[in-house]
């Protein structure tokens, strides 16, 4: 390794050819896999030592609390890893189930050891990912202790929507309550009561799954 390389501090500062390429190379010493839809990938709590890499589909990484209410940590997709929390030999932080038929390589801890001695640069790739994941674990469980249900739903809305040709912001994808309340750890009773009065004031539509915000949401409900 070339000590004096600057090293990055996000994710956002690697070079993206390189990092397609590492993963690839990673992903040639695992096994191929083929999953269905709805496949449990992960259970939380399981002992593993294994690793992802997505080559097609999607996954959901969650958990769920002691009063069955799911909270989404993340969506991947290809070229995403995932599994990397357990690798101290620790269980597994979270569940990880397919959105779709998905192929994944599965990497064991020695192949991914034996990689980062090939390729150490790589290392820093993972360790960046393990924080971010870590930063972003935090901060849902600081939204979920401190925000209201109203607050977390505005929010994701905000953060997931995308401008339209019309000026008003749509989810790219359907969503249904459900989905959208496991993403914000609260029950699909509450987020559809939220969304049916914002839609009855005129803020935003549902149609097929789909919201589309038509008029600057309320701060408080």
């Amino acid at each position: 390794m070339n000590l004096s390389m600057k090293v990055p501090s996000s994710l956002a500062e690697f070079d993206d050819a390189r990092i397609t390429e590492d993963l690839g190379i990673l992903a040639s010493r695992g096994v191929q896999r083929e999953y269905r839809k709805n496949t449990m990938l992960i259970h939380e709590g399981d002992d593993g030592d294994t690793l992802f890499v997505i080559l097609s589909g999607r996954v959901k990484v969650y958990a769920v609390d002691a009063n069955d209410r799911e909270v989404t940590y993340g969506i991947l997709g290809r070229g995403s890893y995932f599994g990397e929390m357990s690798l101290d030999g620790g269980p597994r932080s979270a569940s990880v189930i397919t959105l779709e038929p998905t192929v994944c390589s599965t990497v064991s801890k020695r192949a991914l050891r034996e990689f980062l001695v090939d390729r150490p640069e790589f290392a820093f790739h993972l360790l960046i990912t393990v924080i971010e994941r870590a930063r972003q674990a935090t901060r849902i469980a600081r939204s979920l202790a401190l925000d209201s249900v109203y607050s977390r739903l505005i929010r994701f809305l905000g953060n997931n929507t995308v401008a339209q040709a019309d000026g008003t912001h749509a989810l790219p994808e359907r969503m249904t309550h459900q989905e959208m309340a496991s993403r914000i750890g609260a029950s699909r009773e509450m987020v559809s009561r939220i969304l049916k009065d914002l839609e009855t004031g005129g803020y935003l539509s549902t149609q097929d799954h789909r919201v589309r915000i038509l008029n600057k949401l309320p701060g408080q409900w």
